[in-house]
């Protein structure tokens, strides 16, 4: 016997043995030493299953077992709400800023008191309160990160007197409405000051995040409208915050003498940071420059310049929030170092830690104490004010200084959005008893409302500004020109479809438009970087359109909803043909993706013909991915989308005619011919074309224009060898369906493939 063989088996169980035993004994022995008058059984005085139950109710009660119970809660509640906001065309912090509101005492704490004392308990809120501090410390950074100063310093003039009048107004507004309701709200012994100032900064607060996100998905950004709107924004922003750190000082002080040494330290603390911290930063950042990546020590700096700002301004008495914008408003101005720096905070920031914000908000958010019609209509008065002073402050200044009408309500609206902004700013005002629970859940509610009709305004400013026939779409009509769009979500994507497309126009010259579009997540761009994101996406395919000598326009959307987005451009573009790429999101579009963020993509196309083989099942027995068979269904033109196996040219190309049903791939066939001189070989795969006569006049018409250029093959049997020798297999998606379905052995030898699915 061979024991060599066995020797890790006998040393693994040898070691296992003697160790166990040696164990065992000390664990004996050491009963011994054990005074038994002082030892107290833990387990007398019930059975082992009530002991096991009272353990396992002890564990569930734990701090930390409470505290992640919470954190599991909330980001569900938090994601499900956000999916249901964005599929509405709504922000998702709309979502989540409901969740919290339905996770509180206004809904689950009144219908399911017992849960909502079991999840939530008020001795377990410290420490959702403290996590959510940390959230918003980060959020509050990468706001900071956001701005870009060198817009301001460009773009100032009109938009810093529309940004000033959009805050003048509201505050000088909400100063008024404190006076009506000061004796009937306010907290006793709350001076109207400390009230009245934070009443005010309520009403004048833009939410820069959400606005930048909604210019963004408009595709707004390049247009003057959308600069003017987003420099308003980030003045608004700057402004608003230097006001409410004088708010914060005056209120903690009792009055405005008491609150000047505050406000002078408030001064030297900025001075500091812009005058020598900044500098350090930048020398910092230059180090870095040209990186892909941030070295851990870089990252200590960084961090440790945020927690020490922050901690500077909440001792100096203007709360931790204004010194952690201003740690990111003093980053280096460097796209790609920011860039960086955010991906490192924003997932953890707003995942993980906003949302908690969000709940612990809505755990104080008390609507049931707006129980007659006097509070509503009081809550309603409130509402109404903070429209006027922002929307219509916003849009006459802006109609002043000479933009139109429908722009200047575009502003009025965009600028009248208040989102998380104005919860930070609230939640600020009642932990410093300044705000009573009643006044709160009506500001609230205001937050939640003016947010929430941004959306729909904006629309219906569209609607009443719209012209009856738009010039484009006139064009569009009277032009005979072969119109093909293709959708791609990463830069070598779209230039692989760029040569395909050149492939089926290329001789067509002035007859043909080629159109290259990305539509991009919101979420995975930033205000500031948002033209340098879109140079990268097409940078690969500008630079195959000049190696083509070719035409492209470019269409760019940042979106919260890529499917609905795709499928309406296409159908309102008068486009003949849509080229996309097989290899989207697996969850993308699905429920279950948006609840938890899932970004898996398809595998390539050897993995999926391992999957086809009977090695795995990632499609759920399906031969798309989910994304493309919502495209598939909702588009109303043809759709090509390529399995991509290093395509470069579509120079021979094997067409397989399995039913009558694909006879509509010979017109795609023939393009291919006509454009790029292909060689063509259709297999008649079910024996139907030589009894069809109107396909051989179709075969005789393009041997005629280009002879030897087509063939028909009747072989039943196709060689490994043959497929792989081939540039391009066209295949209708019915055919392709059946391939998948059948699991053919052609799939593991098959070329780049363009499945074509006619509407």
């Amino acid at each position: 016997m061979n024991l060599g063989k066995y020797k890790n088996l006998i040393f693994y169980i040898t070691t296992i043995a003697v160790f166990s035993c040696l164990m065992y004994y000390f664990i004996i022995e050491g009963q011994t030493l054990e005074v038994k008058e002082n030892i107290v059984a833990k387990t007398s005085g019930g059975s082992t299953w009530e002991n096991f139950l009272e353990s396992f109710k002890t564990n569930l009660h734990h701090p930390l077992a409470l505290l992640l119970a919470q954190i599991v809660t909330i980001i569900m509640t938090a994601r499900l709400f956000g999916w249901i906001c964005m599929k509405i065309k709504q922000p998702t912090v709309i979502g989540e800023m409901i969740a919290g509101i339905v996770l509180g005492p206004s809904l689950v704490g009144m219908y399911f008191p017992e849960f909502s004392a079991f999840l939530f308990p008020k001795e377990s809120l410290g420490n959702l309160q403290f996590l959510s501090q940390i959230g918003l410390i980060l959020f509050m950074y990468i706001v900071g990160m956001e701005l870009d100063l060198s817009v301001l310093r460009k773009k100032a003039h009109d938009a810093v007197v529309i940004s000033h009048a959009s805050i003048i107004i509201p505050f000088a507004l909400g100063i008024g409405l404190s006076y009506f309701v000061y004796q009937e709200f306010a907290p006793e012994g709350i001076q109207f000051t400390s009230f009245a100032l934070f009443i005010a900064i309520s009403m004048s607060i833009t939410a820069f995040p959400v606005l930048a996100r909604i210019v963004q998905e408009r595709n707004l950004q390049k247009t003057k409208l959308g600069t003017i709107v987003i420099t308003c924004a980030a003045a608004d922003d700057i402004t608003a915050w230097c006001i409410l750190a004088a708010v914060i000082a005056i209120v903690k002080a009792g009055s405005f003498a008491s609150s000047i040494y505050v406000i002078i330290m408030a001064i030297a603390y900025v001075f500091l940071m812009i005058k020598i911290v900044r500098p350090f930063l930048k020398r910092i950042g230059d180090l870095q420059a040209g990186k892909n990546t941030i070295s851990k020590p870089m990252v200590a700096i960084f961090f440790l310049t945020l927690i020490l700002s922050a901690y500077a301004t909440e001792v100096i008495g203007i709360h931790a929030l204004f010194g952690a914008f201003m740690a990111g408003a003093i980053m280096p101005e460097n796209t790609k170092f920011r860039t960086l720096f955010i991906d490192k905070v924003e997932d953890v920031a707003l995942v993980l830690l906003l949302p908690l914000f969000f709940v612990f908000t809505g755990l104080r958010t008390q609507i049931g104490l707006l129980n007659d019609s006097h509070l509503w209509m009081t809550a309603g008065f409130i509402i109404l004010t903070a429209v006027l002073g922002k929307f219509a402050g916003s849009a006459l200044t802006a109609r002043f200084v000479g933009i139109n009408w429908k722009e200047s309500l575009t502003i009025g609206a965009l600028m009248n959005t208040r989102g998380l902004m104005e919860l930070i700013v609230l939640n600020i005002g009642y932990d410093l008893g300044v705000l009573s629970p009643e006044i709160f859940a009506m500001l609230v509610i205001m937050a939640l409302f003016t947010t929430f009709m941004t959306g729909p305004a904006l629309d219906f400013i569209n609607f009443i500004f719209k012209s009856k026939k738009n010039q484009d779409e006139l064009i569009h009509e009277n032009d005979s020109k072969y119109r093909v769009l293709l959708s791609f979500d990463k830069p070598e994507s779209g230039s692989t479809l760029l040569k395909l497309a050149h492939n089926f126009t290329h001789k067509m010259n002035g007859n043909k438009s080629i159109t290259a579009m990305n539509i991009a997540p919101v979420d995975e761009m930033h205000a500031y970087d948002i033209n340098e994101y879109e140079d990268s996406q097409f940078q690969n395919v500008i630079e195959t359109s000049h190696d083509l000598n070719l035409e492209v326009t470019t269409l760019f959307k940042a979106s919260t909803d890529i499917e609905s987005d795709l499928t309406s451009i296409t159908n309102k573009g008068h486009y003949d043909l849509l080229l996309i790429m097989l290899g989207k999101s697996m969850y993308e579009g699905s429920l279950l993706g948006r609840l938890l963020g899932f970004t898996t993509k398809i595998i390539n196309p050897e993995k999926l013909l391992n999957t086809v083989k009977g090695k795995g099942n990632i499609f759920n027995n399906s031969p798309f991915d989910d994304f493309t068979l919502q495209i598939l269904d909702k588009t109303n033109i043809p759709v090509g989308i390529l399995v991509e196996k290093d395509f470069k040219v579509a120079d021979k190309v094997f067409v397989p005619i399995f039913n009558l049903s694909d006879f509509y791939l010979l017109e795609y066939a023939k393009r291919l011919i006509n454009n790029n001189n292909s060689q063509v070989i259709i297999l008649d795969a079910a024996g139907q074309i030589r009894n069809n006569i109107e396909v051989k006049e179709l075969i005789r018409s393009i041997e005629q224009v280009a002879p030897n250029h087509i063939t028909l093959y009747n072989e039943k049997k196709i060689e490994k060898e043959f497929l792989n020798s081939q540039d391009l297999m066209l295949i209708s998606s019915k055919s392709w369906k059946n391939l998948i379905d059948t699991k053919s052995l052609w799939l593991s030898d098959i070329p780049s493939t363009l499945i074509i699915s006619n509407p």
